[in-house]
């Protein structure tokens, strides 16, 4: 059968009448979980690299031909995962971590055996071409940023608590004054100038962004944030538009982007390591592996 997207409006309406499934408990085998679930996983947004591998390589290579991807965003997501979790319903989604979800509800990665989602991914720093020679001192603070999944899952959460991205910003640069310190060193203060900063609506780049743009404006930037899709992101950077972003996911998540526009940005490393991508599911249901989703 050939795969396709479903409505944005399906991932909200998704658990939906789930209970009329002769109210089984979540993952019961007198129905199958596909059944349950209308064979839907409730997907993001569909330019991420993480929807293309769901579609195009996971479901084919595991033999899942009756099942889709509801195409929607982060927060279309995580609003069907709510609705689920609440009723102890069943739900399988396109997660990754760092994410508050994972603080906020007790979920697991379905198990990978063909490994077609990878090892963990790092988050790179990626910086517009002749930004060394612009702005030196930005570059140079660019370049030390680094910080850890427990560092950024805190200012998500607090985010997700109802804290808007530049007080939790604000809040976690005031209490993790050492690490900071290591981005600042040898960066010189300077008057006012300006800088544009690209990034996508996914919870942790919203962290990070706002993060970095505080940082940089403490040492006397202007920033100026500005929020895209991944393609108009990349392509920002390389045609110069834009001046840096932090959330470049790599190096499957964002691999085609990084491969149309290779030669045009400068990469300066990853400032996050240890991410994860896969199939999640709460950890109530009674499965543990993509291939349990196979009938």
């Amino acid at each position: 059968m050939l795969k396709r997207l479903v409505g944005a409006t399906s991932a909200l309406a998704l658990t939906i009448g789930l209970t009329a499934c002769g109210g089984e408990e979540a993952g019961s085998s007198s129905s199958s979980v596909g059944e349950q679930l209308d064979y839907e996983i409730v997907g993001i947004d569909p330019g991420a690299g993480l929807m293309k591998i769901t579609i195009d390589q996971v479901l084919p290579e595991y033999g899942l031909d009756d099942w889709e991807v509801v195409e929607g965003s982060g927060a279309a997501m995580t609003a069907a995962l709510k609705k689920a979790y609440d009723k102890e319903e069943p739900i399988i989604i396109t997660g990754w971590s760092p994410h508050w979800k994972f603080a906020s509800y007790d979920l697991k990665y379905l198990e990978d055996p063909k490994g077609i989602y990878g090892g963990a991914e790092d988050v790179n720093t990626i910086v517009r071409q002749g930004l060394k020679e612009d702005h030196p001192d930005a570059y140079k603070l660019l370049d030390q940023f680094n910080w850890e999944p427990k560092h950024i899952e805190t200012v998500m959460n607090s985010i997700q608590e109802g804290s808007e991205p530049a007080e939790a910003a604000a809040g976690w640069v005031s209490e993790n004054s050492d690490l900071v310190s290591t981005w600042t060193e040898g960066v010189n203060e300077v008057d006012g100038k300006e800088l544009k900063m690209l990034y996508v609506a996914w919870d942790d780049v919203i962290a990070s962004t706002h993060v970095v743009e505080n940082v940089l404006e403490s040492v006397g930037y202007d920033v100026e944030l500005v929020q895209v899709d991944a393609g108009p992101m990349w392509a920002g950077i390389a045609d110069g538009s834009g001046d840096a972003m932090v959330g470049a996911w790599l190096p499957t998540t964002h691999a085609d982007y990084y491969a149309e526009y290779e030669g045009k940005f400068e990469d300066l490393g990853a400032n996050l390591t240890g991410t994860k991508l896969g199939l999640v599911v709460p950890a109530y249901m009674d499965i543990d592996s993509i291939e349990d989703l196979k009938e």
